[in-house]
């Protein structure tokens, strides 16, 4: 059956419109814009003046349902990380390791490709965040568990056969040819918990890094005389960069700065979520280090941030109170333009013939308050 959303504030490529209609058939849109009248036998979904606008996309999903992915580098483990997020609008991940031995790194990219084998067009691909980082900035990262690039690691970081692959390093750790043979194999290649020179990052980048990893978060800074890795995201205009927007993690006012610098289509939110979301844990196990999760925040015994207490519904309301973005941007940056960045933005991101009908309903005040995606459409709360 043909289902049809009708009566709302759609979000197409151009914008808003309240006159659009959108119908979705057999897990895609099929129709988007002003339509002639419905047939018969499509099922009408009346928005009464809600938001109805593309499903978002998080590139860095360390847990969620009480699960680590880390600890639970299996099919289970992915799905239960999933299913944690969908009702606060992530309708496609990134499921994300940290730092790790590399037969967890393997165990995790075969549990993501038996994900997508599956048919789970939630799940991208897979994102391994170290352990190709600098002690220096390793954050709640385990140092001791850190690796420098060589011939065995970028097979194994090349080895996903379906989706992509995305992977966090420290540029003044590792060989720009090795990150050169990684993007040639089809690896996105981003910038994260580094302490490198303006020079570290700028080659890295030559070398073909598209990304930063969590702008400002375990990055060397701007200082007058060494822009660091914070001053070369800055100054390039191409490459994305996520940012955690909890107003914990990053100031808001150097997030507002970051963004008059470049352009707001080479930003995408980012929960870095850990085992509590979607749960009411105060507290997890983080490679044998105690996490207390209070007031919004995950930290350790000593007060180190270890990701983040968030989800991407927040991160949307955030990115519009705190960073004074319209709805319409702050939608982008946690749906389009991860997609973009993913180069799957012809089937995820937007609101167009031939995407996947991934969708989200939103009130008024931007609250996810029902989910369209391969399970079917279900209501959050009452709209």
């Amino acid at each position: 059956m043909v289902t049809r959303f009708t009566h709302g504030q759609i979000l197409l490529p151009d914008g808003f419109s309240p006159e659009a209609e959108v119908e979705v058939h057999a897990g895609a849109i099929v129709a988007a814009g002003p339509l002639p009248p419905a047939g018969s036998d499509t099922e009408i979904i009346d928005l009464q003046g809600d938001y109805l606008v593309p499903g978002y996309i998080d590139v860095q999903v360390n847990g969620g349902g009480g699960v680590l992915f880390n600890d639970h580098p299996t099919l289970e483990g992915v799905r239960t990380i999933a299913a944690a997020h969908r009702s606060y609008g992530t309708t496609a991940m990134m499921p994300t390791l940290i730092s790790d031995a590399l037969s967890v790194v393997k165990a995790g990219i075969e549990a993501v490709d038996q994900a997508i084998e599956a048919g789970d067009d939630n799940i991208l691909g897979i994102h391994i965040e170290g352990p190709f980082l600098s002690p220096q900035k390793c954050g709640i990262h385990d140092p001791k568990k850190f690796l420098v690039l060589d011939d065995e690691a970028v097979d194994i970081l090349c080895s996903l056969k379906h989706g992509r692959t995305l992977v966090t390093i420290a540029p003044e750790m590792n060989e720009p040819h090795h990150i050169e043979t990684l993007v040639k194999r089809g690896v996105i290649v981003a910038l994260g918990h580094t302490n490198g020179r303006y020079e570290d990052a700028k080659a890295a980048l030559a070398a073909g890094a598209s990304g930063f990893t969590h702008l400002y978060n375990a990055m060397s800074p701007m200082q007058s005389r060494a822009p660091g890795v914070v001053g070369a995201a800055m100054e390039n205009q191409n490459a994305y960069a996520s940012v955690i927007v909890d107003g914990r993690h990053v100031d808001p006012v150097m997030l507002k700065l970051a963004l008059k610098a470049r352009p707001h289509d080479r930003f995408m939110l980012i929960t870095d979520a850990m085992p509590n979301a979607g749960t009411d844990l105060d507290h997890f196990i983080l490679q044998g280090r105690k996490i207390y999760v209070h007031d919004g925040e995950c930290r350790d015994e000593d007060g180190v941030f270890a990701g983040a207490s968030l989800t991407m519904d927040d991160a949307v309301k955030n990115s519009v109170a705190l960073l004074d973005l319209s709805l319409e941007e702050a939608v982008r940056m946690a749906s389009t333009y991860p997609a973009r960045f993913l180069g799957l933005d012809h089937r995820y991101g937007q609101i167009t013939p031939g995407a996947k009908a991934h969708l989200l309903r939103l009130n008024k005040a931007f609250d996810v308050v029902g989910v369209y995606s391969q399970t079917g459409w279900v209501m959050r709360k009452a709209a």
